[in-house]
C-alpha cells in the first residue's frame, strides 16, 4: 500500500503551524558538523517499518528510546542519507502525526508507505515513488476462496483490512454482495481475523501479503493483476513516495536524486530483504 490511510484535521492551523519555519525543515547539525536528517515513520507496520530491540540487520536507533527501526523505509532511508551526506535519525510517531510533523518542520520527511494522494499534495511535496503497491487479497489455503481466479469468485465473502485505507474504504466495496466486517485497527489484526477463521479474505498490498505468507504458511495470495476482474484503484494509491515540508526543493531534489538511480529490480530486492528479517518471520 502502501497504505492509503485517511486522516481527519485541520488544514488552516497545520498549514499556519508550516509557515513559520523554514524550508530547511528539521535538519540540524551534529557534534561533529555532520547534517542531521530526521526521518519519521510508525516503526509498526511490517515489512514496511517496524520496532526491535537491537542493531541487528542495520538496524537504525530511534531517536529519544531504547530501541531500534529497521525494514524497508529504513533500508530507504538509510540509503538517502548514506548517497547525500547526512547522519541519520529515525523518529517513530503515530500514522495520525506523520504529515502534520512535515508540515511544521519537526522531522525532514516521511519514509512510511504514504501513497502519493492529491489529498496529501496539498499540504506536503512528495518524491518520486519508491515503490508501487498492488492490491492483492489473502484467504486459507485451504478456504472456500483459495481457488479465486477474480473479483467475480469472492461474491458473498465475508472479509475485512485495516481501517482508513483503499484496502477497506475503495476495494471490499469492490465485491458483489460482500459481507463486509468492522475494519481492523492495524495489519497484524487483520491478519489474526484471516488466520482465526473469523473473516474469509482480506484485501492488502503486495508487500504485506507476502510478509503475511511467511508468517502464516497456511495463507494463499490471490493476485488479480493483469485480468479484466482486479480491483479498481488509481496511479495515485499504489504509488508509494517521500513526503517533505512544501517548497524544501534541495531535500526533494536530492532524495530524488538517489531514486533515480535504483531500479524496480532493486526496490523489489529490497523488500524481499526485509521480508526475510521481519519480526513476525521469525
Amino acid at each position: 500500500m502502501r497504505k492509503n490511510k485517511m486522516w481527519k484535521m485541520t488544514t488552516a492551523s497545520l498549514a499556519a503551524a508550516a509557515m513559520v519555519c523554514t524550508a530547511l525543515g528539521a535538519q540540524t547539525v551534529s557534534a561533529d558538523d555532520t547534517k542531521v536528517l530526521k526521518v519519521a515513520m510508525e516503526c509498526g507496520y511490517a515489512p514496511y517499518n517496524w520496532t526491535q530491540s537491537d542493531d541487528s540487520n542495520g538496524a537504525v536507533p530511534i531517536a529519544d528510546s531504547n530501541d531500534y527501526a529497521y525494514g524497508y523505509d529504513v533500508m530507504i532511508a538509510k540509503k538517502i542519507a548514506d548517497e547525500l551526506g547526512y547522519e541519520l535519525q529515525i523518529v517513530k510517531l503515530d500514522w495520525d502525526s506523520l504529515v502534520p510533523a512535515v508540515m511544521s518542520g519537526t522531522v525532514d520527511c516521511v519514509i512510511a508507505g504514504q501513497s502519493i494522494t492529491s489529498e496529501r499534495l496539498q499540504m506536503v511535496d512528495f518524491s518520486e515513488p519508491y515503490y508501487y503497491a498492488s492490491v492483492v487479497g489473502l484467504v486459507k489455503g485451504d478456504g472456500d476462496y483459495a481457488d479465486a481466479a477474480g473479483l467475480a469468485d469472492l461474491e458473498g465473502a465475508t472479509c475485512t483490512s485495516q481501517l482508513g485505507t483503499i484496502w477497506y474504504d475503495v476495494c471490499l466495496p469492490q465485491i458483489k454482495d460482500a459481507n463486509i466486517q468492522p475494519a481492523q485497527e492495524s495489519a497484524p489484526a487483520m491478519l489474526v481475523a484471516l488466520e482465526s477463521g473469523r473473516t474469509d479474505l482480506i484485501v492488502t498490498d503486495m508487500p504485506t501479503a507476502m510478509a503475511a505468507c511467511v508468517a502464516y504458511p497456511d495463507l494463499k495470495l490471490l493476485d488479480f493483476s493483469g485480468t479484466d476482474d482486479d480491483f479498481e484503484v488509481s496511479e495515485e494509491e499504489i504509488n508509494i513516495g517521500i513526503s517533505v515540508q512544501k517548497g524544501n526543493t534541495e531535500l526533494l531534489d536530492g532524495i530524488n536524486s538517489v531514486l533515480s538511480e535504483m531500479t524496480t529490480d532493486d526496490y523489489n530486492a529490497m523488500m524481499d530483504d526485509a521480508i526475510a528479517v521481519q519480526p513476525l518471520s521469525e
